[in-house]
């Protein structure tokens, strides 16, 4: 398997990407992220339910860990009605763990709230389902200083 060097946004850490040995998975795998924004609203439960294993997990920016059912009931709350929810996401990587389990990590701004995401995927016969996701806040990117003008 073939790997490549990245440099993370943040210049901080080095990572070791394993290249996309399935053509596509990557892509398939990114349509599917950011995990539970990509959902039209007015979505009920049951389109969440399609994507979240029976045993799924979420560890929120708090450290606090959620179990399927807060997380489904939540978001089923959230997108009940079109709201306003624009983001970005940078440094998309999948990572395969073993066969169909990819690990797939990125960075996600949301109107500058940034976070670090990782879900664990797995590939089924009905389709991909998230076993486990993790957001983690980074701080603020700094205001460029403003040029001194000789005033």
């Amino acid at each position: 398997m073939l790997n490549e060097q990245r440099t993370s946004r943040a210049g901080a850490h080095n990572w070791n990407v394993a290249r996309d040995p399935e053509p596509g998975v990557t892509e398939e795998l990114r349509s599917l992220e950011p995990i539970f924004h990509r959902v039209e609203a007015g979505s009920g439960r049951e389109a969440f339910e399609a994507i979240a294993s029976p045993d799924f997990l979420e560890v929120g920016a708090s450290g606090q860990v959620y179990d399927r059912d807060f997380v489904l009931d939540t978001l089923a709350r959230r997108h009940s009605q079109p709201h306003d929810d624009r983001w970005q996401i940078h440094d998309f990587e999948a990572r395969e763990l073993s066969d169909d389990l990819w690990l797939v990590t990125y960075e996600l701004d949301q109107d500058g709230r940034r976070s670090r995401r990782a879900t664990i995927w797995r590939r089924t016969e009905s389709g991909w389902m998230a076993e486990y996701h993790q957001g983690t806040l980074l701080p603020p990117t700094p205001e460029p200083p403003i040029p001194d003008r000789g005033v």
